[in-house]
């Protein structure tokens, strides 16, 4: 796509970076056939081409408005068009770019600010979200739905972590939300890590990945928590840690970036990129050992939904379906398990009808081949796709876990 900067936007950091990616797209709109908002919406500005051309349009030097912010917020940033693009477009560091650049543009309503500024007040930091999600539990039945929909139904109890050292020894994140909304999947990965020779080393000076802050207006701020996080794992990338292990591919999906954003700094460029490289999603620690020692032989009949930060950001499509298969559990066929639930972060309290609307699409799908249970590996997945109150919602090292002998 023929592309020429203005010249405030030619001054942008990350300038080259976004003209580059404008200037891969060829306007051809596969994109578009495997976008979920497009999908519901049917509006071209509601699908990656419509968005790439807003964000052309505003980096050469045109009028930005309230609708053009709109169309970018609308995006789930699932990467689904990333994964149907032949022409290989970096959609979602383009629309990052394109963000930051329409926010600073564009002042949001009151509401909408008070909203952003309270999920970055609480979501990041999960000793005030744990008192929040407490506080809910007790004042459960006085709250509206959409409210009650968004705390945890029957989360397990944490099991004990296993005490012994082993020689190997992975680092875990041990995320924001999770521990609160299910306190036992961290526990239980490492409870099956444990049973196949390696230690989880938790880092608690490491703390929220950034993503939240990142997406939410706030990109040096999720930025600083990257720096941040380095800073915690480091010794023990030192000591020889083999891996750092996230259980929510959301928080995954951001740490395997890490290197990419952080490239321009000079203080943590070669570090970032070393976090980068040694990020690893559960799955693809598991799947390398010898897994016949763990001695499961499941039988339960389940739903894999692959969230979109696994299948389209880290491209680990089929990963999780395929260990599960080998310990025996029974997969139900998900028709268009490509398209995204609505979790997607904290989109799910910002636009939170379109969010309902995926959510119910894909409750539809994974309940088609009558599971007993919907399983995930991302945690916003899991809350929001129970929150629906209907098939059961876990992740599925818990019931990995669960079947050990």
């Amino acid at each position: 796509m023929q592309t020429t900067l203005s010249e405030s936007a030619s001054q942008l950091p990350r300038a080259a970076e976004a003209e580059s990616i404008l200037r891969t797209c060829v306007h051809c709109g596969f994109c578009n056939a495997t976008c979920p908002t497009y999908q519901l919406l049917g509006d071209e500005l509601d699908g990656p081409r419509g968005r790439i051309y807003l964000i052309k349009q505003v980096l050469e030097g045109n009028e930005v408005t309230q609708k053009t912010q709109q169309h970018l917020d609308r995006c789930l940033s699932c990467r689904n068009c990333e994964t149907t693009c032949p022409s290989g477009v970096d959609y979602h560091n383009l629309l990052d770019i394109g963000r930051a650049v329409v926010d600073a543009a564009v002042p949001r309503p009151l509401g909408q600010r008070l909203l952003r500024e309270g999920l970055r007040q609480t979501v990041p930091h999960p000793e005030v979200f744990k008192g929040l999600i407490n506080s809910g539990q007790v004042f459960r039945a006085l709250l509206p739905g959409t409210l009650q929909s968004k705390l945890p139904r029957s989360a397990l109890p944490a099991k004990p972590r296993p005490m012994v050292h082993r020689e190997r020894q992975v680092l875990m994140l041990e995320g924001c939300v999770q521990p609160s909304l299910s306190p036992n999947t961290n526990a239980a990965a490492a409870r099956v890590l444990d049973r196949l020779g390696i230690s989880v080393i938790a880092t608690r000076e490491a703390g929220c990945c950034g993503a939240v802050d990142y997406h939410l207006d706030a990109q040096a701020v999720g930025l600083d928590r990257a720096r941040r996080n380095i800073d915690a794992w480091w010794p023990g990338i030192e000591k020889g840690a083999e891996a750092i292990v996230q259980t929510a591919s959301g928080c995954g999906a951001f740490i395997k970036d890490y290197g990419h954003l952080l490239a321009s700094d000079p203080v943590y460029a070669d570090k970032a990129k070393k976090v980068s490289a040694l990020a690893r999603d559960l799955v693809e620690v598991l799947r390398d050992e010898p897994l016949e020692k763990l001695g499961i032989h499941a039988s339960q009949r389940l739903a894999f939904h692959c969230p979109c930060t696994l299948q389209h950001g880290q491209k680990l499509g089929g990963a999780v379906e395929a260990l599960l298969t080998r310990f025996g559990f029974t997969l139900t066929s998900v028709p268009d398990g490509h398209l995204c639930c609505g979790s997607a972060g904290t989109y799910s309290l910002t636009q939170p009808e379109l969010s309902r609307q995926l959510r119910d699409n894909k409750l539809n799908a994974l309940e088609s081949g009558h599971p007993e249970v919907i399983v995930t590996a991302n945690i916003g997945c899991q809350s929001h796709l129970d929150g629906a109150g209907r098939t059961p919602v876990r992740h599925w090292i818990e019931l990995v876990e669960a079947a050990l002998p």
